[in-house]
């Protein structure tokens, strides 16, 4: 590919897209589960959050030229165990917020051959920055569904 740099307005957009799909929502609402097994809103976002976090560290891995594996995470076990569906929905947003804020503004400073630069991910795949970042808003849009479908999944419930 000759030109991969990342349009960082559809990487600033998630913010005001997490906002909107969680819109009118009631605190009970957006920690109700379909099921015990199944995340609620409030564990999506901060899946989300934690994910934005582990995907910030990967990307200045990737800029400083490590050799380290790429760490990967246990989504769900950090979910359970940091008992985020207990988590405020605003404080979740203000941090994921602020992250997409502090790496826009790193990411407008790259060059095109620092969106070439790669890392090995902890499967053993190697994957460009510009792969990254694609694949984290890509990330982004399917947890977006999952609202949705959390959401549908509350109003045949009531």
């Amino acid at each position: 590919m000759s030109h991969t740099k990342i349009d960082i307005r559809h990487y600033l957009a998630i913010y005001e897209q997490l906002k909107q799909a969680i819109e009118g929502l009631t605190e009970d609402e957006l920690r109700w589960k379909e099921a015990p097994e199944k995340w609620s809103v409030t564990e999506v976002l901060s899946h989300l959050a934690d994910h934005n976090l582990v995907v910030s560290f990967r990307i200045r891995e990737i800029l400083s030229g490590s050799t380290a594996r790429l760490p990967g995470f246990s989504q769900d076990a950090w979910v359970s165990n940091t008992k985020a569906n207990e988590g405020s929905v605003a404080e979740i947003l203000r941090v994921y917020q602020a992250l997409l804020s502090y790496n826009s503004e790193l990411l407008g400073r790259l060059s095109e051959d620092d969106w070439q630069k790669s890392g090995v991910q902890v499967n053993g795949k190697t994957v460009r920055l510009a792969d990254v970042v694609q694949a984290f808003i890509a990330h982004v849009q399917l947890h977006l569904a999952q609202i949705d479908r959390i959401k549908q999944a509350l109003a045949e419930d009531k």
